[in-house]
């Protein structure tokens, strides 16, 4: 878990960096943060999208968008998107849940899957 935690953590970095994000701000995300948004689904380690969208400072409409255009680069095993029945269990794990108004199911982002976003984020910016 702290592995994909610290690949995360230099995803984030990368972007900043780069100029990517919206903001100019100093971030600092602890590892217990990143580590409370990885959950096990489907046998892997994953991040869901929204989560990862606001670690990226872009909306999750935004970044969703940004992998619909480079559907090519995500097979399955770098991305999936949850069933109906795996997103209303990981909501119910929740007694106080922010998940209200989605209409579809998030992406989840295995490992290779959030490298992959990373990369995309730093040529398509926000």
């Amino acid at each position: 878990m702290e592995d994909f935690c610290q690949l995360i953590k230099k995803s984030i970095l990368k972007i900043l960096i780069n100029g990517v994000a919206k903001t100019s701000k100093t971030i600092i995300v602890t590892d217990e943060v990143i580590m409370n948004k990885i959950y096990y689904i489907r046998g892997n380690k994953v991040m869901l999208d929204e989560e990862l969208a606001a670690l990226y400072e872009v909306s999750t409409k935004r970044l969703n968008e940004q992998v619909k255009r480079n559907m090519n680069r995500f097979p399955e095993d770098f991305m999936f998107q949850l069933t109906m029945r795996e997103f209303n269990d990981l909501k119910s794990q929740f007694a106080t849940s922010s998940w209200g108004g989605r209409r579809t199911a998030p992406h989840a982002f295995t490992e290779h899957g959030v490298l992959m976003l990373s990369s995309i984020q730093q040529v398509n910016g926000p």
